[in-house]
Order: C-alpha cells, then structure tokens, then sequence
C-alpha cells in the first residue's frame, strides 16, 4: 500500500502553474510566468513573448533598446490582456508571478485592481514599483523558490 503524499497548498499550486507558463516563453532572455486567481480559481494567465502573430525573440533574437527586450509584453501584462480579451475582470484577483513586476507592469496590476502579487525571483525590484503597489494596496508575497520548479 502505498503512503498518501500530502497535498501542496494553494499558494505553491499557483506558482508550479506560473513556473509552467513560464516555458512558454519566447525571449530567452528572462523566461516569466504568471497566473491571475479568484477564489482559488485561475483566471488568466501570462508569458513574455511577442504580440501575437509577430516573430519570436527564439527566431530572429531580441529587439534590444538600452539593454532590453522590446520586442516581447510582459507575463503579467499578457495575462491582464486575456482577461480583457475573455471579458473576465481582474479586480480582487491574486497574481502568482515568477518574477516581481517591474514598474510598468506595477501600474498596470494597480490599475487592474489586483490586491496580491506573489513573486519567486526578486529580479531588478524597482523602488518606484513597489511604491506604487504598496499605495493601490497591492500585497507584496514573497514565496520560497522552492514553490517554484527550477525550469525557468
């Protein structure tokens, strides 16, 4: 008879999801996942790639401008896209991001009302992007890289 594993919880769930979505990536330069929850529910979810039918930083390389990626949105942009896409609204939502936010993906989770961002990596964390979320009363989660698979 084989022992039951205990289950994970929902906040390493979420980030194993965001570290998923990160595969699909198509800038190797920083390959970022993110998923936005309600109720324990994903609603959306986000890599950095390209817009959609436009060529690959895997294809052809990085459009770089002052060392960085222009060619590619951002996870947590990708994902408040789809909601707007899917009419699902973003308002009270959860975001689990492989990576913190960089400052305009902060104004764009503070405009979109997310309440919480959970984050693995602090890459480049940017003073005036936690100011911003900590004024729309984002919650900043750090989590344990552990939560997240090393496939990223």
């Amino acid at each position: 008879m084989e022992l039951a594993r205990p289950r994970i919880g929902w906040d390493e769930y979420f980030m194993q999801l965001a570290s998923l979505v990160a595969t699909r990536s198509t800038c190797p330069r920083r390959r970022v996942g993110s998923v936005l929850v309600r109720d324990h529910r994903v609603i959306a979810t986000g890599y950095n790639g390209s817009v959609a039918g436009d060529v690959h930083c895997d294809d052809v390389g990085c459009l770089l401008v002052d060392d960085h990626c222009v060619r590619t949105l951002h996870s947590e942009l990708n994902a408040l896209l789809q909601c707007a896409v899917t009419g699902e609204r973003s308002a009270g939502s959860e975001l689990y991001c492989t990576d913190f936010p960089c400052l305009h993906c902060a104004k764009s989770l503070a405009q979109g009302q997310v309440r919480t961002v959970h984050y693995v990596r602090p890459y480049r964390v940017d003073p005036r992007a936690q100011e911003v979320l900590h004024r729309a009363g984002v919650v900043l989660v750090p989590m344990d890289p552990a939560a997240a698979p090393t496939n990223i």
